[in-house]
């Protein structure tokens, strides 16, 4: 019997360089790169959805926190990691987006790993859609229920499905998809989970800020704000310009990741200095509900005039816009000659993308004025590949 021989230390990660090269020949290469403080190129790649993240309301808020509290929360919100501003923030988010309750996380990917871990047991059903968010795709693999992934934005799969089994189940989705910017059809999923005995868990990362009446969410405008059997997560990067996310829904819901979920139990709370400029945000978007509807507006018209040029977009539910590109090699290209030219765009290429085709992603901001979207069109169309 031969063995094979044990690799040296100096070759035992030699695997990492095989898997790198696979990525450059097929144009998946990622880089980071340092933005400048200063930078002058429009942004169209971020997602400060309503230009709120350098409000200098927020910003104050933030520095005012930092000087208060500390610059970290110093420990898990159990030990030492919840303040007054954690508890503040977490009453008027509820009161805003109409919930019972709600429980900040240190991230969206945070609260979406707590709830589906913490809500999910075994013997639990969840059916995910196919164009769900990597975390909670992450969040169906961690918890300890079956996963059946169902068609992108098909109630009667999510029907087929709760059908088929005979136990507590929760549907999944996002409110509004980030690929493709499209919307899923809550109602009719509520309709559905209802029917079959299920609850819902609707992450709303892309719509609070951005829909329903005055930005309150994607549920809001859904009319299911406040049911006892949804739960919402949210992100406090997005529309709110800051950092950490949230889980809202009813009181039993939160006293129970209180107690069970371990991205709260165990993770450092979120720093003081972001809960205060998420929370200085909320009052700005509250004081000013007409923001939501222009970054709405702003979206309508990039997909209006960019199609009329002869590019390819899914009609925007929220901000969120993707140009379709023909291949991984040519959306990069694109993206590299729009940075070229000032102009900050996403470009999504597989594996983030379910569905295998490479898009640049769109930002649609309520601060963007009439000649940066000018700018914004004539660079994107003047760069697409051909």
């Amino acid at each position: 019997m031969t063995t094979r021989p044990r690799p040296t230390p100096a070759h035992v990660l030699d695997w990492l360089d095989e898997a790198a090269e696979r990525r450059a020949k097929a144009g998946l290469t990622r880089r980071l790169r340092p933005r400048a403080a200063d930078s002058t190129a429009l942004d169209l790649a971020g997602n400060d959805y309503l230009g709120l993240a350098r409000h200098p309301e927020v910003a104050a808020a933030a520095a005012e926190a930092a000087h208060r509290w500390g610059a970290g929360a110093t420990g898990s919100r159990l030990v030492t990691g919840s303040t007054g501003a954690h508890a503040q923030l977490e009453a008027e988010l509820a009161a805003f987006c109409g919930t019972e309750s709600a429980l900040v996380f240190a991230s969206g990917y945070a609260a979406n790993l707590a709830a589906l871990t913490a809500l999910a047991p075994a013997g639990t059903l969840l059916v995910s859609d196919a164009g769900n968010h990597a975390s909670l795709i992450d969040g169906c693999r961690l918890s300890r229920a079956t996963t059946t992934v169902v068609p992108h934005a098909q109630p009667p799969a999510v029907a087929a499905a709760l059908a088929a089994h005979d136990g507590p189940a929760l549907a999944v989705s996002d409110a509004v998809f980030s690929v493709d910017g499209d919307a899923a059809p809550l109602p009719a999923l509520a309709e559905v989970c209802r029917a079959h005995g299920a609850a819902l868990l609707v992450d709303d990362a892309h719509g609070l800020g951005v829909l329903g009446p005055g930005g309150r969410g994607a549920l809001a405008e859904a009319g299911l704000a406040g049911a006892p059997d949804v739960v919402a997560t949210v992100t406090l990067s997005k529309a709110l310009g800051s950092q950490g996310g949230a889980v809202l829904g009813p009181e039993r819901v939160i006293r129970h990741l209180v107690n069970t979920a371990r991205t709260m139990i165990f993770d450092t709370g979120l720093a003081p200095p972001a809960v205060a400029a998420a929370l200085a945000a909320l009052r700005l978007l509250r004081a000013e509900p007409a923001l939501a509807e222009r970054a709405r507006t702003t979206a309508a018209t990039l997909h209006r005039r960019l199609t009329a040029a002869g590019l390819t977009a899914h009609p925007p539910a929220a901000a969120v816009l993707s140009l379709r590109a023909p291949s991984p090699e040519a959306a990069l290209a694109w993206a590299e000659s729009c940075r070229d030219r000032d102009l900050l765009v996403g470009c999504f290429r597989p594996p983030s993308v379910p569905d295998g085709i490479s898009r640049l992603r769109l930002t649609a901001r309520a601060d963007l004025t009439p000649p940066q979207l000018d700018t914004a069109i004539t660079t994107l169309t003047t760069t697409a590949p051909h």
